[in-house]
């Protein structure tokens, strides 16, 4: 699974080397941090492009974040295409939370769903909610969910 920074510049080690890298870096520099984790996706003809993007948020000062894209000719609905959002962020999220309860790094789960259910992406919201529960994650949706609706948003749209 290939990484990058916000950048663009391919991060050549593990993930979870990186992160923990990170997490050592900013520590060592006064800051106090939460992960937020959160997978958007964008139909562009028959192609859906998913990103997902682990952000180090510092309290108080500003963060970054590590994207992953990767697309698929597969062809889902849109509760299907939620869900597999939420799949995905969980995947990345369980490969560092071991690493996350180690340096007491507090992480958030982000779905980009709607909890209005005037919105399409609202009929996938409490199967999300419940499998990224169900995983012990803390979950966040729109409008609290900027990891996902707006940090992973910008690397599909």
């Amino acid at each position: 699974m290939t990484w990058k920074k916000f950048s663009g510049e391919i991060i050549h080690s593990s993930i979870i080397e990186e992160v923990e890298n990170a997490i050592i870096r900013e520590s060592d520099n006064g800051y106090r941090l939460k992960v937020c984790i959160g997978t958007d996706s964008q139909v562009k003809g028959p192609l859906t492009d998913f990103a997902t993007v682990i952000v180090l948020l510092r309290e108080h000062h500003g963060g970054f974040m590590y994207i992953h894209q990767e697309k698929t000719a597969q062809k889902m609905s849109i509760k299907e295409r939620m869900l597999v959002e939420v799949q995905k962020s969980i995947e990345t999220a369980y490969a560092i939370c071991d690493l996350l309860d180690l340096y007491h790094v507090d992480l958030e789960v982000h779905a980009d769903i709607n909890t209005n259910p005037m919105f399409k992406s609202n009929k996938a919201l409490n199967e999300a909610m419940g499998y990224i529960l169900s995983m012990g994650f803390i979950f966040k949706a729109k409008p609290e969910a900027f990891a996902s609706s707006t940090c992973a948003d910008k690397m599909v749209h």
